[in-house]
């Protein structure tokens, strides 16, 4: 399973979102789609199509907001629709 090393923002609800993607760590296996070594043509194909956890994440911005899906869940979008 190939990873990737990435940069990106972190939020004051511990999420990690990616905004730039630096380098793709390749895991050399015929079985992981994105690995140089899948082949180009495979009948049926059942291979990991999934990245690994990142290999390095580089934090470029700290903030104290919440992510969108935490803003939405606890500062009262989730609440007014009750």
């Amino acid at each position: 399973m190939c990873n990737l090393e990435t940069e990106g923002t972190k939020y004051g609800c511990g999420h990690y979102k990616v905004t730039k993607k630096v380098r793709k760590l390749d895991c050399m296996s015929p079985y992981c789609i994105h690995s140089s070594r899948h082949p180009s043509y495979c009948p049926d194909c059942h291979c990991d199509r999934f990245f690994g956890p990142d290999a390095k994440e580089t934090i470029t911005l700290t903030t104290k907001e919440y992510c969108t899906s935490c803003q939405y869940w606890f500062k009262g979008g989730a609440q007014q629709r009750r």
